[in-house]
């Protein structure tokens, strides 16, 4: 459902990565469904930002009063495809007391002595809140199928374990907004090579950057069989063009606000008698 200011269609629809889906079809520079430049994109995104947060201040109050469901957005992508941004400036308009946020890097030893799972269900939200993983269980079969760090036959089960976790999470409240940034590989080398220019970005650089642009076109593979393995009607996966970073956030933010708004949820009714309360609190 998207805001008709901006867009001529509607981003669940465009960016939706459904059947015979072929990721090496989808321009990386593209902005579908958008109206306008890069100052309209960051208008809309401004724009959008009290929807937003107000969708989700809504969310937190019915979890609190009894309500069961809740949100999770899927954040996978290529380094410098644009995750931190998107949580600075599209998470980062929410209330942070109603989000629970989640970044999942190298498993540690416990984490290894157990299901590849096991870690992630200890991440979901609860009740009310919106969830974000910045990497998350896909990088058991991205990392895993690309370094082979598992053997082929475990990361087919993998696929399927996955499948499995997200239905229980939908079937338990949660809406899944799972989101590939499509970053080109042109694109991501400008970006890792303004990094090193500047001495307050030589942090975010890691060597191994480069070590995994060499092994880019198995990353490509191992997307597009992720996509065809696990973009399921009640978890799709939605492939957004991340070249242009103002299209990318305000394409996720469109989608975070559609999958709010289709919970049509309502402001939970107090127990008490506002009328009584407002004589009360005059006379106090």
């Amino acid at each position: 459902m998207s805001d008709d200011t901006y867009w001529t269609g509607d981003p669940y629809e465009l960016l939706r990565a459904g059947p015979g889906f072929r990721l090496a079809d989808q321009p990386t520079d593209a902005t579908p469904g958008f109206r306008g430049g890069k100052t309209d994109r960051e208008k809309a995104l401004a724009d959008g930002e009290s929807v937003l947060a107000g969708l989700q201040e809504l969310l937190f109050a019915c979890g609190r009063e009894g309500e069961s469901r809740s949100v999770l957005l899927v954040l996978q992508a290529m380094d410098t495809a644009g995750k931190g941004g998107i949580v600075s400036h599209v998470i980062g308009a929410m209330n942070p007391g109603g989000v629970h946020y989640a970044g999942f890097g190298k498993p540690t030893p416990e984490e290894l002595a157990h299901d590849f799972l096991w870690r992630v269900w200890r991440e979901v939200p609860k009740a009310g809140q919106v969830g974000v993983f910045d990497r998350s269980h896909y990088e058991d079969v991205l990392i895993g199928r690309v370094r082979n760090l598992a053997p082929a036959d475990e990361i087919e089960r993998r696929y399927g374990a996955i499948n499995a976790f997200e239905r229980e999470l939908t079937e338990a409240g949660t809406t899944i907004v799972k989101v590939m940034l499509h970053l080109g590989r042109d694109e991501q080398k400008k970006r890792l090579a303004a990094r090193l220019e500047r001495p307050d970005k030589l942090w975010k650089f890691n060597p191994a950057d480069v070590d995994e642009r060499l092994r880019w076109d198995g990353y490509q593979d191992a997307y597009q069989l992720m996509l065809e393995r696990t973009s399921t009607e009640h978890a799709p996966w939605f492939v957004v063009p991340a070249d242009h970073k103002s299209y990318a956030r305000v394409a996720v933010q469109q989608l975070l606000t559609a999958a709010l708004q289709r919970l049509d949820l309502r402001w939970p009714k107090p127990a008490y008698d506002v009328e009584e309360q407002k004589r009360r609190l005059a006379e106090s």
